[in-house]
C-alpha cells in the first residue's frame, strides 16, 4: 500500500501478469466466460489453456463484470484505507466495462475515482495501469497521475498475428466472404486497436512465418530510439512460438524497465481462437 492512498484498479482483460499484480498491489475485476451449463471467472476459476483446450467443443460468450462484483471490489479498496482509485480498463469500443465501472463509481461520494478509457486491449491496455502503479510508488498526486496516464495512450500498442481467421468469422468480427478468401489465400492479419479503440487490420501477411516477421518488425520501429519502455511478448495457446520470438527479441526484452509475458486472457482468445502471437511495447521517454 503506498502512503498517498492511492488504489490502482483494472480489468482481466488487461492481461497483466499475476507476478505484477502482486508487485503493484493493483485490484482486477474479472469478466465472465459463459458455457452453456455454467459461467466461470476469467483467470479465477478457468485458466486460458482450458478455454483454448475445449474451443473445439464449444466457443463459450463473454461478459463484463456485474454491478455487484465491481461496487464489491470498490468496497474492498476502501476497506483496506484507500481513499482514491484510479482504474484504466479495457476499450470501451471493444467492452461494456468502462461504462459498467463508471456507473458503479458515480455511487461512491467519498472516494475519488478516475475510470480511464485505454482505447486498448490485453497488454496493450493493461502497460496503462502497472505505470499508474508505478507513478503512484513515486508519490504523484491523483490528478498528475491520472493526467500522466491519459496523455499516454496513444504510447501503448500491441499487435497481434492470428494462426486463423475461423474465430474472427464466427464471432462475426470479420465478413464471411473476406474470412473465406483469407483462408484461401493463407492470408494472416496482423491486428491492433485504432485510436478510437477498436480493431482494425494493420497488415495482411501471407503464411505464418511471414506474419511473425512482420509482427517483430513493427514493434521493433516502434522501439528505435526509445531510451525507456515497457515490452510484452503473449499468446494464445502458442508458447513454443512465443519462446521462439523471445529468443529473437532478447537484445529488447534485456533493454525493457519491465517485460510481461504470457497467456493472453480467455476472454479475448475465445474472438481470435488458439494460436494467437501478440508483441506490445509501451514507450516511457517523456
Amino acid at each position: 500500500m503506498n502512503e498517498n492512498k492511492i488504489a490502482i484498479m483494472t480489468d482481466s482483460c488487461s492481461d497483466i501478469p499475476q507476478v505484477l499484480l502482486d508487485r503493484f498491489n493493483i485490484y482486477q475485476v474479472s469478466l465472465s466466460i459463459n458455457y452453456k451449463d455454467k459461467s466461470y471467472h476469467d483467470r479465477i476459476d478457468i485458466t486460458p489453456e482450458e478455454v483454448y483446450e475445449n474451443l473445439h467443443n464449444e466457443i463459450p460468450h463473454t461478459s463484463l463484470p456485474t454491478m455487484g462484483e465491481i461496487r464489491e471490489m470498490i468496497e474492498r479498496i476502501a476497506a483496506d484505507g484507500c481513499t482514491e482509485i484510479i482504474i484504466p480498463v479495457i476499450s470501451s469500443g471493444l467492452s461494456g466495462t468502462y461504462n459498467a465501472v463508471r456507473t458503479v463509481c458515480s455511487e461512491f461520494q467519498n472516494i475519488k475515482t478516475a475510470v480511464i478509457d485505454t482505447k486498448n486491449i490485453a497488454l496493450g491496455s493493461g502497460f496503462l495501469s502497472v505505470y499508474a502503479a508505478q507513478l503512484a510508488e513515486k508519490h504523484l498526486s491523483f490528478d498528475e497521475i491520472v493526467k500522466k496516464v491519459e496523455d499516454k495512450i496513444q504510447s501503448s500498442h500491441i499487435y497481434y498475428s492470428l494462426q486463423t481467421l475461423h474465430y474472427l468469422v464466427k464471432g462475426g468480427r470479420l465478413g464471411r466472404v473476406e474470412g473465406m478468401i483469407g483462408s484461401m489465400l493463407n492470408i494472416k492479419p496482423i491486428i491492433a486497436c485504432d485510436e478510437d479503440g477498436i480493431y482494425y487490420t494493420v497488415e495482411k501477411v501471407r503464411g505464418r512465418k511471414q506474419s511473425i516477421n512482420k509482427l517483430m518488425e513493427i514493434v521493433q520501429n516502434k522501439l528505435k530510439g526509445k531510451k525507456s519502455y515497457y515490452l510484452a511478448v503473449c499468446h494464445g495457446y502458442a508458447q513454443e512460438e512465443a519462446e521462439n520470438i523471445k529468443e529473437r527479441m532478447k537484445p529488447y526484452i534485456e533493454g525493457a524497465a519491465i517485460f510481461m509475458e504470457g497467456q493472453i486472457s480467455p476472454a479475448l482468445g475465445v474472438h481470435t481462437g488458439p494460436g494467437l502471437i501478440g508483441i506490445g511495447c509501451f514507450d516511457l521517454d517523456d
